[in-house]
């Protein structure tokens, strides 16, 4: 084999080569990239559940303190009607 052969060889087997490796390449960043939004996605659902939390049991604590303050309405005017003769 001359020269010129292994030149010509040389080139038609590292095309292949060069090309698959650009796939790989690109192959192993998307799948960084889409870990990485899959991340970025995890995190912000995370956040945003925990402030939905949040304001749910602030709005659960209003509700007892409501519950509580019609309990003792309701005690009240048991006292009430019990002092009137009544029965409550």
């Amino acid at each position: 084999m001359d020269a010129a052969m292994v030149t010509a060889l040389a080139a038609l087997i590292a095309g292949p080569v060069a090309a698959a490796a650009a796939m790989y390449g690109t192959r192993g960043a998307s799948r960084a990239a889409r870990e990485g939004s899959a991340l970025t996605g995890y995190n912000s659902l995370t956040d945003q559940l925990q402030e939905e939390r949040a304001e749910l049991r602030a709005e659960l604590a209003m509700a007892r303190a409501e519950l509580a303050a019609e309990r003792a309405e309701v005690a009240r005017l048991k006292t009430l009607v019990a002092q009137l003769g009544g029965t409550p």
